[in-house]
């Protein structure tokens, strides 16, 4: 089985359940395109709510700059050069959300908020576990709401993974770490 093959069999799973039962596009639409915001905003407390200016300036900092490049810069290119529809276009069917008809790959909601999860995880491993969780959730919701594929959805983990890595370690090369 090709990996785009696996990719419309788990695509099918999701969205197959849309339109079935009204609790199950609520959660979908839910997860799809308001969990995003809120976690967020709980993400924004966290940080403003550290008493160390320091270390909540570098993890602001090291959490923006990795967002931009991510979301910013990197996904913007790989759409550029890598076409695919999305799945409300491809296979004529109608999402759960209105949506523009971008290109779908990498996710531009995980390319966000992969930084964020991975920021929380250096700051504290329980809370990066869980904001983990909460990507997972939005990348299902993404996917049963009919915006994207599944592996949409591991491009913006990924491209949000690597952005953050190399702003890290750009930082550290500076001198500049989260114990400053």
């Amino acid at each position: 089985m090709s990996l785009f093959e696996l990719d419309e069999k788990v695509f099918s799973l999701l969205y197959g359940l849309a339109n079935k039962n009204q609790f199950l596009d609520w959660l979908s639409v839910f997860l799809a395109d308001y969990l995003f915001y809120i976690l967020i905003l709980v993400f924004l407390w966290i940080v403003l709510k550290e008493r160390n200016w320091r270390r909540r300036f570098y993890l602001a900092a090291l959490t923006g700059i990795a967002m931009i490049f991510s979301r910013g810069i990197a996904t913007p290119v790989i759409r550029f050069f890598y076409d695919r529809p999305r799945p409300f276009i491809a296979d004529s069917i109608e999402p759960l959300i209105n949506h523009l008809a971008t290109n779908a790959f990498p996710s531009g909601h995980l390319a966000i908020f992969t930084p964020i999860f991975l920021a929380l995880f250096l700051m504290n491993r329980r809370l990066g576990f869980w904001f983990f969780i909460g990507a997972i959730l939005i990348g299902i919701g993404r996917v049963a709401t009919g915006v994207h594929w599944p592996t949409d959805i591991l491009g913006g983990i990924a491209i949000g993974a690597l952005s953050f890595l190399a702003v890290y370690y750009l930082l550290k090369l500076k001198g500049i770490t989260s114990r400053v």
